[in-house]
């Protein structure tokens, strides 16, 4: 992390790195001079270099115009680094663990501004099956690993971003309005994962959990997902604590400092 009384030594040509940072760790948007609270660069060049990174898709506005959040080129950067050689063994390997013990197919999402989008996938091995390639994008309000990132959510920044949504019908059982997303995302927090019950496409059923980046917000949901014929939600939810231990093991492999 940038030392906030080193400003002098941050070089020009890493300053956008620097403010980068500051937004990565800080698990939630920054406005430009809450950012330089840690920089202490010069106003005129810390608002320059935001309009710079909100120019060139770096950066987003949040939703209440005046905060910033990373964007759709960090988030691919983000994901693009998850499959260096030694993260993406290591990751494959957990994930495998996982759909092997459960017997159901496992997956890996990360937030970004229009739903959760899979990075990852280990399918399992029976003839019946739902596709969902790497690179979907699937909504947050009917999804499990969508209602897991919406549940972590500070309350304002969670009311913010409900009041954006529309909840469009995808199943039998989407949810229909904002009160009733509202009250299972406060029991999805309490218990610590989240249910597809029927809710993105019917007769399938999925459990998500979520993986935390050290002193910030969720980075990744880690779920698995099956038609309801082979395994009910009850069931289903008998796997948590394999999840969680999957998800325990990839936050050190995804966040660890390299020996």
């Amino acid at each position: 992390m940038v030392n906030s009384r080193d400003d002098d030594k941050i070089a020009p040509n890493l300053r956008a790195l620097a403010i980068i940072e500051v937004l990565a760790t800080a698990g939630r948007p920054l406005t430009p001079t809450e950012i330089n609270e840690e920089l202490r660069l010069p106003k005129p060049t810390i608002h320059r270099l935001c309009a710079t990174l909100l120019e060139h898709g770096f950066l987003t506005r949040d939703v209440d115009a005046k905060r910033l959040r990373p964007a759709r080129r960090l988030r691919l950067i983000s994901s693009g680094l998850m499959t260096s050689s030694r993260i993406h063994i290591a990751r494959r390997a957990i994930m495998r663990e996982v759909s092997e013990t459960i017997g159901e197919t496992c997956n890996l999402s990360v937030p970004q501004e229009d739903g959760m989008v899979y990075v990852d996938r280990v399918e399992t091995h029976w003839p019946m099956r739902f596709q969902f390639p790497v690179g979907t994008i699937v909504p947050f309000h009917c999804t499990a690993a969508g209602k897991m990132f919406l549940s972590t959510l500070e309350d304002g920044l969670q009311d913010k971003l409900l009041s954006t949504l529309v909840l469009e019908t995808f199943a039998r059982n989407t949810v229909q309005s904002v009160e009733q997303l509202k009250s299972e995302l406060l029991e999805t927090r309490e218990r610590g994962f989240s249910r597809d019950n029927e809710e993105f496409v019917d007769n399938l059923i999925a459990i998500a959990v979520p993986i935390f980046e050290p002193n910030a917000g969720m980075f990744a949901a880690l779920a698995f997902q099956a038609p309801k014929q082979r395994i009910t939600l009850d069931e289903a939810e008998k796997h948590v604590a394999t999840l969680r231990k999957a998800a325990n093991k990839l936050a050190d492999v995804l966040f660890s400092e390299p020996d």
